[in-house]
């Protein structure tokens, strides 16, 4: 008797992500399970609650990636540089969560309630570019600014240039067309083009003396 495929974690979080975005986060995890064709107890032997499931299934980890690689980047190369690289990371990362919780929104559950993780988000985004931002002033690679105006800025910006390209998709008739138009993957140059010209603006700002 032929054995049955193991299940991997990322069809479970593909189905999940598809109960969730149709029913938010009050989807069951039995109908869940149907959908990938696994019993329910074996969601919770990777997952340990409905939280956790939610949020892996919706792209949103403790720590985007992103964070982790800031880590290394405080206090070496070329510091204009190393900002243009985070934001586009950044931007990446809008990019593909964001669509996400606008249609979550739009059915009226978004976050499981109460929310397990008070600092998820932008305000997270924000304080974590705040303190590199704190860390590379004390090194002398930027003059003495308000880090945190900085950092809202930066996330403020590319947020809301991620939040108008979903709208003009909700408002033309041409939707596969500018889909392409927005995908990161085909169009690298229209979206390193718009980070560079805001890192430029920012950075008269903000160059060390």
């Amino acid at each position: 008797m032929a054995r049955k495929p193991k299940i991997t974690n990322q069809q479970i979080l593909e189905a999940a992500r598809e109960v969730f975005l149709q029913q938010g986060f009050g989807g069951s995890t039995i109908e869940i399970a149907q959908l990938a064709g696994i019993s329910e107890a074996s969601i919770f032997k990777r997952f340990s609650t409905k939280e956790e499931l939610f949020f892996a299934a919706m792209g949103l980890p403790e720590r985007p990636l992103w964070m982790k690689e800031l880590e290394n980047l405080c206090g070496t190369g070329n510091l204009k540089e190393n900002l243009i690289q985070v934001c586009l990371q950044i931007l990446e990362f809008y990019n593909e969560v964001l669509p996400r919780f606008i249609m979550l929104r739009s059915r009226g559950s978004a976050f499981p309630e109460p929310c397990t993780r008070k600092e998820q988000g932008p305000m997270q985004d924000v304080k974590v570019l705040t303190s590199f931002l704190e860390r590379e002033i004390s090194l002398s690679r930027l003059r003495p600014v308000n880090a945190k105006i900085v950092a809202h800025i930066l996330v403020g910006t590319l947020m809301n240039y991620v939040l108008s390209e979903q709208i003009s998709l909700s408002q033309t008739s041409f939707t596969t067309e500018v889909v392409k138009d927005f995908d990161l993957e085909n169009h690298p140059k229209v979206m390193f083009s718009f980070v560079q010209s805001l890192i430029e603006a920012i950075w008269l700002g903000i160059a060390p003396i």
